[in-house]
């Protein structure tokens, strides 16, 4: 598979993919980079799109530079990323996986991709926050007080970011979305992800595994899963194309 190193405002990405008027924007997760969207992209080129990724902030080749992975750093980049997308193809989706669904939708709510897959997502970041509070025993007025707080499972919560999820919930995803989503996710509440789907309309796969799919068996479901949505699409932008032939 062709694969092409490049830099969207600075930002490295990568380009895969034979030549097409179709993209998919891949933004990964906490712990991800731009190379790991190489397993999606091979299978989004052979249903005949090509794939765009591009490592967020601390991930990839951007270990060790200043820029933070917060959505005030985050999503301005991925905004210019799909636009720079959009210049050179004619149809953009997006795919998210974790941390990497909610900035895309941040990014993107005003001007929606063509489709979207999130993987595990994160839907409701203010909700997630409260839970790292709770499992933390951290209450909302020491961390406003102490501004940053570490944990012990890893993640530091931040007042700044927790109202900042407050104040960009997501209210506005005008996009044919489809979700995979693990029962034994520890991260995301199942009451989170079903009313989601509700609200926006979304396809929802529930299937067995946890937050990140990573045995041979949940990586041949997330693997089937990818197949059929992306079949699906094909077989939708074939009949719209035999529709404006006729």
């Amino acid at each position: 598979m062709n694969r092409s190193r490049t830099e969207i405002e600075g930002v490295p990405a990568i380009v895969w993919g034979a030549a097409s008027n179709r993209v998919w924007l891949c933004v990964h997760g906490q712990g991800g980079r731009k190379e790991d969207a190489e397993g999606f992209a091979a299978l989004a080129e052979e249903h005949g799109a090509q794939a765009v990724s591009l490592d967020l902030p601390e991930h990839g080749e951007r270990v060790g530079q200043d820029a933070l992975c917060v959505p005030w750093q985050a999503v301005p980049e991925i905004q210019s990323a799909a636009a720079w997308a959009r210049s050179r193809w004619r149809w953009l989706g997006l795919r998210g996986e974790s941390l990497g669904a909610w900035f895309g939708m941040l990014a993107l709510g005003v001007q929606p991709p063509d489709r979207a897959l999130f993987v595990s997502p994160v839907l409701d970041m203010a909700a997630l926050i409260s839970d790292m509070m709770s499992w933390a025993g951290v209450t909302a007025d020491r961390l406003e007080r102490e501004g940053e707080i570490p944990t012990d499972f890893g993640q530091t919560l931040s007042w700044k970011y927790f109202c900042y999820a407050k104040e960009h919930a997501v209210r506005r995803w005008e996009c044919p979305t489809e979700i995979l989503y693990a029962r034994e996710d520890a991260l995301i509440r199942r009451e989170t992800v079903d009313r989601f789907a509700a609200r926006f309309h979304a396809g929802l796969t529930v299937t067995e595994g946890e937050h990140w799919f990573h045995t041979p068996e949940q990586i041949d479901t997330l693997t089937e899963w990818t197949r059929v949505c992306l079949t699906k699409e094909e077989g939708r932008k074939r009949h719209e194309t035999a529709k404006r032939d006729i």
